[in-house]
């Protein structure tokens, strides 16, 4: 039997993972075998908290959704027991041990039977035959691959985290069963594969995520091998991912979160990276070796700065998951990974409540309220419905929920940018949308493993959005493997063909641009991106400029000479298996069948039932195509199953034609719009001013809120604003006298920028240090020194108006 989802993933959100456990349960129900530590010992007191973080306690095991769980993993681990076949080369016939994954794969695998043998409910509960055949599976694996006279083959991330994770968890289940012989050949080839150098050095694979996965192999085995130094070492290997950078891996200022240098990793290595602190934190809490690095705080800041913006009724945008994207279906089997937006929320959920037990009182007390909130509005897929998460994990999350001193938090509403990683997150009461981009700093995509096969276009500009009570399955229900990637939502790209893993696997293809970034007052934004086709001529620029119940969406000089026709992604909404949501386009209700497609002259506005509405100023000839796409997720990931799947697709774009020059588009979303209000924001044509959708500036007026802004790709004039050289600039009258304006340097390189908006300033309130100089009267000037070192952040200035 294969395991059809990524190892990295498997460990962190199987049981076997101690990373979302419950690492501080008082009392509760004894799993099979369990020792009490001896009186003052230090290391059998940390191995019986680990164990308990492994299995969970405090749950009912004839509960549910454990009853479930644990039958559940009575089901895997009699189909593994049977499969079981220990011969020369493998330890299962689907696992060769020529492949460093199934080393990995063996080790989850025994560490499931383990669990097995260990939890309450499974059927196979204090089965001594069961323990032998583990212990008997472990002492195969490690005279055939895993012991100090290998060296190791393959992807390094298998002998250093994957393998020594599984095996160290399951040492530590069946601690008093093994004997000191079993224990010793385990620990030693531990030892081997993890020495004390992986830690080094903070470079290379030995950074963020991965270095905490390598602290804690090496405390496990320092607390299993009673060795104070490596558990000291552990401990103090943790430091150097605390603190900010500035380039490469890690937390960021602006609270992005990079991984392998060039992706933003917030939802797959971040929550890897919170998991594995969340355990160590809280493991070596009250210890000897207890982590007091002062820096740490800025892990706990990360809840909130960094985790909570992506989160969205329980589920992880996409925006900053990376390849995990490609990863699993949720309804594809009752083993295989929960995989999705969702099933990457879930397991952030866990991770914060279990991190609160090793931050203060106020912090464990909010984050617990925001899990909570989480929790409740997940009505897509709830929580503790999630069999994918282990049991200790789901009685976290279930004390949480069960928690009646616990008034869950609703979402927030506002705007973040995270200039540091490409990416924007506007939230808006009812709705919240992403937006991912690329650069010199951000890769289009990441490939890899063979997955994410085909997410060429997922940096160019893709603008994904949920409702608050609709529409939160839209990327979870089977998108990747089904959707037409040269059509993801929001996209402006050419249809030249692309190969499977254009760029390379690892290659990390980026634009040579800079200018991308944006500005915001904290609640409305401008972004922009100066977008440059994967393995193509395409040129074009495009800017988002994120308001009060909907984005203005621009895309301009779009120029190629590839050959291919050229387009502009309005929305690609899924509809499921059966959806038949009508589209109104100008009042008229369009066909509903299948292959039905249309050109639309004369658009003015479009409204897709149950979703929202979308406007295009002056009218617009607009393509629509309803579809039913099949694919399988072994298309975008060579692991994923062959089981062919079809979802339909309503689409709208603009079709700029083949080698398009100086082509432009303008269109306004408005999620959850019904088609009486977007009928009426088309009618209303003083709503919107377009001031510019060019090569040089593009941008905006909305009157009504009080808001200007303008992209300067090039220095110039728009509307009442002037920068002498490129910049982000977002005004904002509030209505009560003063006015907020924000500029932003998304260049990264200037000195001496200054902006000028063309409206009578009585004073100036408040202004950031960088602004060097400034005239008021019948016009605003500001003068910036030296932004290079800003990081592309807001500079944001308030004025008194005359």
């Amino acid at each position: 039997m294969s395991t059809p989802w990524s190892r990295r993933s498997f460990l962190h959100l199987s049981g076997s993972s101690a990373l979302l456990a419950s690492l501080s349960g008082a009392g509760g129900l004894a799993a099979t075998g369990s020792a009490t530590p001896a009186a003052g010992d230090p290391y059998d007191t940390l191995r019986a908290a680990w164990r308990t973080a492994v299995l969970g306690d405090g749950f009912d095991p004839a509960a549910e959704p454990f009853a479930g769980k644990l039958a559940l993993l009575g089901r895997q681990a009699g189909e593994f027991r049977a499969g079981m076949a220990a011969v020369d080369g493998s330890l299962w016939p689907d696992l060769p041990l020529t492949v460093s994954s199934s080393v990995t794969f063996s080790y989850t695998r025994l560490g499931t039977m383990a669990q097995a043998y260990a939890q309450p409910g499974t059927g196979l509960t204090g089965s001594s035959a069961l323990a032998a055949e583990v212990e008997a599976g472990l002492g195969h694996l490690h005279r055939q691959v895993y012991h100090p006279a290998k060296t190791p083959f393959g992807n390094w991330w298998d002998f250093r985290i994957g393998s020594p994770q599984s095996l160290l968890d399951t040492c530590t289940i069946l601690y008093d069963r093994l004997s000191a012989a079993q224990l010793a050949d385990c620990l030693a080839a531990v030892a081997h594969f993890v020495p004390d150098s992986s830690v080094a050095a903070y470079s290379g694979t030995s950074t963020g995520a991965n270095r905490v996965d390598l602290c804690r192999s090496l405390a496990l085995h320092g607390i299993l091998a009673r060795d104070p130094a490596r558990i000291a070492l552990a401990r103090d290997a943790l430091s150097p991912v605390f603190p900010f950078v500035t380039s490469g891996d890690g937390f960021y200022a602006d609270g992005s979160f990079v991984q392998h240098t060039h992706l933003s990793y917030t939802g797959s290595y971040g929550v890897v990276l919170l998991s594995g602190l969340a355990g160590l934190l809280s493991l070596l809490k009250g210890s000897a070796w207890e982590v007091g690095d002062p820096a740490r705080q800025i892990v706990l800041d990360s809840v909130e700065r960094s985790f909570a913006p992506f989160l969205f009724n329980g589920l992880m945008m996409d925006a900053v998951s990376g390849r995990s994207t490609s990863r699993g279906s949720a309804r594809a089997t009752s083993y295989g990974l929960q995989g999705g937006d969702h099933g990457r929320g879930h397991g952030a959920l866990a991770a914060i409540a279990l991190l609160g037990t090793a931050a203060s009182e106020a912090e464990n007390r909010r984050w617990r309220a925001l899990v909570k909130g989480w929790m409740q509005r997940d009505y897509y897929s709830p929580p503790l419905d999630d069999t994918d998460l282990g049991v200790a994990a789901l009685a976290r999350l279930g004390a949480v929920q069960g928690d009646t001193g616990v008034t869950a938090l609703a979402e927030p509403t506002g705007h973040r940018l995270f200039p540091s990683m490409d990416r924007a997150v506007h939230r808006r009461p009812g709705w919240a949308a992403s937006i991912s981009m690329a650069s010199k700093r951000m890769g289009f995509y990441e490939t890899g493993n063979g997955e994410n096969l085909r997410g060429w276009h997922a940096g160019a500009g893709m603008l994904q959005w949920w409702g608050a009570s609709f529409g939160n399955g839209q990327y979870t229900d089977a998108f990747w493997p089904t959707v037409d990637p040269y059509r993801l939502p929001g996209t402006t790209v050419s249809r030249t063909p692309l190969r499977d893993a254009e760029g390379g696997a690892w290659g990390l293809p980026r634009p040579d641009v800079s200018w991308v970034g944006g500005a915001t007052d904290g609640e409305y934004a401008a972004v922009g991106q100066f977008v440059r086709g994967l393995s193509s001529t395409l040129y074009a620029k495009k800017s988002w400029f994120c308001l009060a119940d909907a984005i203005v969406c621009l895309a301009g000089a779009v120029r190629c000479t590839d050959g291919s026709s050229v387009e502009t992604v309005v929305d690609n909404r899924n509809l499921g298996a059966a959806g038949t949501p009508a589209l109104t386009v100008n009042g008229a209700v369009q066909p509903a069948a299948l292959g039905w497609s249309a050109t639309l002259n004369g658009a003015r506005w479009a409204q897709i039932a149950g979703h929202g509405g979308y406007v295009f100023p002056g009218g617009a000839t607009v393509r629509a195509r309803r579809e039913a796409r099949t694919g399988s997720w072994r298309d975008i990931n060579t692991e994923g199953s062959a089981d062919r799947v079809t979802r339909r697709y309503l689409t709208l774009w603009f079709d700029h034609g083949v080698d398009p020059s100086g082509a432009a588009a303008s269109y306004v979303l408005m999620p959850g719009a019904g088609a009486g209000a977007t009928a009426a924001r088309a009618a209303d044509a003083g709503w919107l001013t377009l001031l510019a959708n060019g090569n040089d500036q593009q941008g905006i007026a909305v009157a009504s809120l009080g808001v200007t802004a303008v992209n300067f790709w090039f220095a110039g004039t728009a509307g009442p604003l002037t920068a002498d050289r490129p910049a982000c600039v977002l005004v904002r009258e509030y209505g009560d006298g003063t006015a907020g304006v924000c500029v932003s340097d998304p260049m990264r390189a200037q000195s001496g920028l200054t902006v000028t908006w063309n409206r009578p300033v009585a004073a100036v309130l408040s202004r950031p240090a960088t602004v060097v100089s400034v005239a008021t009267g019948p016009a605003l000037a500001l003068t910036f020194g030296n932004l290079a070192g800003q990081a592309g952040a807001t500079q944001r200035i308030l004025v008194a108006l005359r």
